[in-house]
């Protein structure tokens, strides 16, 4: 009988999400016969399904054991770690935990779906908060990231210790927030870790993230070269850092802060209602940043990854009450996400073409990510001594040169796995024990359904080849209709052939074939898709409406 991964004595690990990519983060562990979640993050489709914007992991093996599952925690407030909450966390039907930023976040997205009521959430302290779900002790440590609290978690097991790391950096300089020091590191490690699973992104990246503190002098500089014109600044909207510099930087340069995006305004409600930016310059209005001197406005913006209907998109095409003129200046205080380089782009040239200049992180120290660096990865590895180290959040390659780094810096193992990989951490030899269920889901319209299922599979091949339709009338005469060939002034002379090679094809069947429907709609729909490749070169999607009875 196969094994159904109940945790018995015994500590295990499995993601759902974010081992094979970057984004979808959903972590699993298990001990005792129970389960611990950690993050429930969703990802943008990228285009790659045709009409979604929203892609989760697939949660069938913790929905089967739902009543195994003692509650959720959530490492920071990033879309790609708490996303996908609205859409599953009421069936998974328990418990949440979050520190208080990223918990107001949370509750916005819970209320906007009707579900405050019907979900519990619970609010931990940021500062090293202590709390029990389950087999699982939990305690909140602080590390810097691109986003107010972000947190690693220690969770302590009767198997021993684990440190997520969710993600993280090392900053002396975070300008919010105050993160754990490494002599707090150090003592973890003392104490003892048994695994650490971490963080992967930037681990091609040798040299360390930077600091936030450096990109406020770079920003500072920037703005300082422009004076006399008006300057735009597009960052990460739940960056609160980065959002707190650039309120410095306005007042250090003499400029009022024009915010543009709702979901930076939601960001600074958030924001200052637990306790940031409070120092923030109050934001003016566009009418009033409009009608002030172009040296004494700078403007936030959202819009950075080339997102269409965000800020910076409808201020290029000039559709925004924000005007932007030969001169003025654009910030990308932001670096490129992969798989939006060609929507940005798009929007940057439209700009250049205007006289905008444009000025990124390859031109200034206007950014920093928020990911370790080799350096960093490494000081981590020392300072906590782990036993074990699990590369997550990742494509394959960026957890496979972790688990060559971890290796090569003396972690006694390095346990390579990606999404539905079962790893039993203890006790023995660590590493993987089986495979479980995973892939990845889509919100199509208002229904969540599966990303390789018929019907965005059809309509990735609609999308490449096209679709064309034959009406067989009640004496089998054609009628065709094609969409999306590329035929605009052969159309007509193509649904000519095509409908008479449908009528020579069902009159070549024979016998009982000539009054089988399935015959009957076979030899239409051969007859229609070869025509349409001998016109075209494409083979369409072709549908066959026959008529009814008979």
């Amino acid at each position: 009988m196969k094994k159904d991964f109940t945790p018995e004595d015994e500590l295990l690990f499995l993601a759902l999400g974010g081992s094979g990519e970057i984004g979808m983060n959903v972590n699993l562990y298990g001990c005792r016969g129970r389960w611990l979640m950690v993050d429930l993050g969703m990802t943008f489709s990228g285009g790659q399904y045709p009409g979604v914007d929203l892609v989760f992991a697939d949660l069938d093996f913790i929905e089967q054991r739902a009543d195994t599952l003692d509650g959720i925690v959530l490492t920071h407030a990033h879309e790609d770690h708490i996303g996908a909450i609205p859409y599953f966390a009421a069936e998974l039907g328990v418990p949440l935990y979050a520190t208080p930023f990223t918990a107001d976040l949370i509750r916005r997205k819970l209320e906007e779906a009707g579900l405050v009521d019907e979900i519990e959430l619970n609010i931990i302290d940021h500062d090293h908060g202590q709390f029990s779900v389950g087999a699982f002790d939990v305690t909140y440590i602080p590390l810097s990231h691109s986003i107010a609290e972000g947190n690693a978690l220690l969770i302590e097991t009767p198997h021993g210790t684990v440190f997520h790391t969710g993600d993280w950096k090392l900053d002396e300089d975070p300008i919010v927030g105050v993160p754990t020091t490494e002599e707090e590191l150090r003592e973890i490690g003392d104490e003892g870790v048994l695994a650490m699973v971490c963080d992967s992104t930037n681990v091609f990246n040798p040299n360390p993230s930077g600091s936030e503190g450096t990109v406020y002098r770079g920003l500072l500089e920037e703005a300082r070269k422009h004076s006399g014109r008006r300057i735009l600044v597009t960052t990460f909207a739940s960056n609160v850092a980065r959002l707190h510099t650039l309120g410095e930087v306005a007042r250090e340069t003499g400029r009022q802060l024009c915010v543009a995006g709702r979901s930076l305004d939601r960001i600074i409600e958030v924001a200052q209602d637990n306790g940031y930016l409070q120092d923030m310059p109050k934001p003016i209005d566009f009418n009033t940043a409009m009608g002030l001197p172009r040296g004494e406005v700078l403007i936030i913006a959202t819009g950075g990854q080339g997102e269409p209907r965000a800020a910076l998109a409808r201020i290029a095409e000039g559709n925004h009450q924000i005007e932007l003129t030969a001169g003025d200046v654009i910030l990308f205080s932001s670096r490129q996400i992969p798989g939006n380089e060609v929507a940005i782009g798009a929007i940057q040239n439209k700009l250049a073409e205007s006289g905008i200049v444009l000025v990124s992180g390859r031109e200034g120290a206007i950014h920093v990510s928020g990911h370790p660096g080799r350096p960093e990865l490494e000081a981590l590895y020392e300072w906590l001594q782990p036993e074990i180290l699990v590369p997550v959040h990742g494509e394959v390659r960026h957890m496979q040169e972790q688990a060559r780094l971890g290796r090569a810096r003396g972690i006694p193992h390095s346990v390579y796995q990606k999404n539905g990989d079962m790893v039993r951490l203890a006790p023995g030899k660590p590493g993987k024990i089986g495979e479980v269920r995973s892939g990845r889901l889509v919100l199509d319209g208002d229904i969540i359904l599966p990303a390789d299922g018929d019907a965005i599979t059809m309509r990735r091949r609609i999308a490449l080849d096209g679709v064309l339709i034959v009406a067989l009338d009640d004496r089998l005469q054609p009628r065709v209709e094609g969409v999306g060939l590329p035929l605009d002034e052969d159309y007509d002379a193509f649904v000519a052939e095509a409908e008479a090679d449908v009528v020579k094809a069902i009159a070549r069947l024979k016998g009982k074939a000539r009054q089988d429907r399935r015959d009957i709609h076979e030899a239409a729909r051969l007859a229609a898709r070869r025509a349409a490749q001998r016109w075209s070169g494409k083979k369409p999607q072709v549908r066959v409406l026959m008529p009814r009875g008979g």
